[in-house]
C-alpha cells in the first residue's frame, strides 16, 4: 500500500482548520455542481482546509459557507458563482497571503 507524505496527520490538526459547507437543492439536481465546486476548492486549498461538506437542501438553495460565514448565496448574489470568485472569497477569509495564480488576474 502506497503512503503519501503526511498521511498520518492527526485528526485534531484537521479539525482545527476551516471547514467549508456547500448546501445544494436536491430537487433541482445540483449535486454535481456542488461536487464540482468542492473538488475545485479542495484542489486549491487542500492543505488549508479541514474539509468540504456537501449538505442536501431544497427550495432552490445553493450556499457556500466557511465556518458558518456565508460566502455565496444563489438568490442573494445572483446565480451560481464562478470557481475563481469563490476561491478569491475563501482565500480572503482563511489565507489572505495565498497567491491564487491565474485566478487573481
Amino acid at each position: 500500500m502506497r503512503r503519501c507524505a503526511g498521511q498520518g496527520a492527526r485528526m485534531s490538526e484537521t479539525s482545527a482548520k476551516p471547514r467549508v459547507s456547500i448546501t445544494y437543492c436536491t430537487g433541482c439536481n445540483w449535486l454535481l455542481r456542488a461536487g464540482w465546486m468542492a473538488q475545485e476548492l479542495l484542489q486549491t486549498f487542500g492543505e488549508e482546509l479541514g474539509g468540504v461538506t456537501l449538505v442536501p437542501g431544497y427550495g432552490g438553495v445553493y450556499e457556500i459557507s466557511v465556518d458558518g460565514t456565508l460566502l455565496w448565496e444563489r438568490k442573494r448574489d445572483g446565480g451560481f458563482p464562478e470557481p475563481k470568485e469563490i476561491k478569491r472569497r475563501l482565500r480572503d477569509a482563511i489565507a489572505p497571503e495565498k497567491d491564487l495564480g491565474h485566478s487573481d488576474r
